[in-house]
C-alpha cells in the first residue's frame, strides 16, 4: 500500500476537520505495522511543525471499548502538546469530527521506562503519581467505521486529553479496586472500576512501553501516558459538560463550546 498517501489523507482529513473513507477498506492488504508506519509520518510532520510529544495514549484496553470496536488487542497513540485542554478551559467541537469522551487514570512518570520484558512493578517505581483524566477521542474516518488498523493509523483516534489536578502518589491507589463514575451534563452514563484496563492500568503502562521497544521509542520521565478508558466512549457535541470522578482520587471536567 501507499503508506505516505493515507497519511496525507488523514492529515488533511485532520486539518480540515472532515471524514474520508476507511483505509483499509481502499487497502485491504493494510497490516498492523503499516498502520503504525501511517501515524508515525503524520507524528514526524507535526514534530518538524513545532509540536511536542508530551506522551503516550492506550486505547482498546477495556472490554467496553473492545466490544464496541470487535477487537482483543489494545493500541496506542501518541500525545502532542496541542492536544492538552486545560481544566477550566473549553475544548472546541468545531475542531474535530465526531468527538467522543472516555475516563481514565493518567500515570506521569519521574522515569524512563525502555521496553522489552518490563513489569508492572517497573511501572510502579518510574510513576511519580497517578491523576484522573478525560480523553477526548476522534475519528476521520466517516462514522467511527474502522478496523482496528485505522484507528492506529489515525493516531489511535486521539483528539484532546485532560488532566486533573489533584496527583496521588501510585502507591496510595488501588489499581484493581478504584472506582470511577463518568457523568455527562450531570447524569451519571457511565461507571467502571481501575480493574476494567487490563486488571490494573498498570498492566498496560508495561504493555505499551514493551511494545514501543519493536520501534525504538521509550517512555521518558516526565511523560504522560493515559492507561486506557475503564469504559466505553460518550458521544460529545457542543455545550456538553462532562467530569469523571475517582474514589479518592478527585475528578476532572470539560465543557465542550
Amino acid at each position: 500500500m501507499n503508506i505516505q498517501k493515507a497519511a496525507d489523507a488523514l492529515c488533511e482529513a485532520e486539518k480540515n476537520h472532515c471524514q474520508i473513507p476507511m483505509i483499509s477498506g481502499e487497502n485491504p492488504e493494510m497490516t498492523i505495522d503499516d498502520a503504525y508506519a501511517i501515524q508515525l509520518l503524520n507524528i514526524d510532520r507535526r514534530k518538524q511543525a513545532g509540536g511536542k510529544v508530551v506522551g503516550m495514549k492506550i486505547g482498546l484496553t477495556s472490554v467496553g471499548m473492545q466490544k464496541l470496536l470487535n477487537v482483543d488487542v489494545p493500541d496506542y497513540g501518541h500525545l502532542m502538546s496541542d492536544m492538552l485542554v486545560l481544566e477550566g478551559e473549553k475544548c472546541h467541537s468545531g475542531e474535530m469530527c465526531q468527538p467522543k469522551v472516555e475516563g481514565e487514570l493518567a500515570f506521569c512518570l519521574k522515569k524512563t521506562l525502555k521496553g522489552p520484558g518490563l513489569t508492572v512493578a517497573d511501572v510502579y517505581d518510574a510513576t511519580d503519581y497517578v491523576v484522573p483524566a478525560l480523553e477526548i477521542v476522534d475519528s476521520r474516518i466517516k462514522d467511527w467505521k474502522i478496523k482496528l488498523v485505522d484507528t492506529i493509523a489515525d493516531n489511535g483516534s486521539s483528539a484532546r486529553f485532560v488532566i486533573g489536578s489533584r496527583m496521588t502518589p501510585i502507591q496510595a491507589v488501588d489499581m484493581r479496586l478504584t472506582g470511577m463514575i463518568l457523568e455527562k451534563n450531570g447524569e451519571l452514563v457511565n461507571s467502571g472500576t481501575t480493574a476494567e484496563v487490563w486488571g490494573n492500568p498498570a498492566a498496560s503502562v508495561a504493555w505499551l512501553a514493551n511494545q514501543l521497544s519493536a520501534y525504538g521509542i521509550e517512555l521518558k520521565a516526565g511523560s504522560i501516558v493515559l492507561a486506557g478508558a475503564l469504559t466505553a466512549a460518550v458521544p460529545a457535541q457542543a455545550g456538553d459538560c462532562f467530569s469523571a470522578s475517582f474514589c479518592g482520587m478527585g475528578s476532572v471536567g470539560v465543557k465542550f463550546d
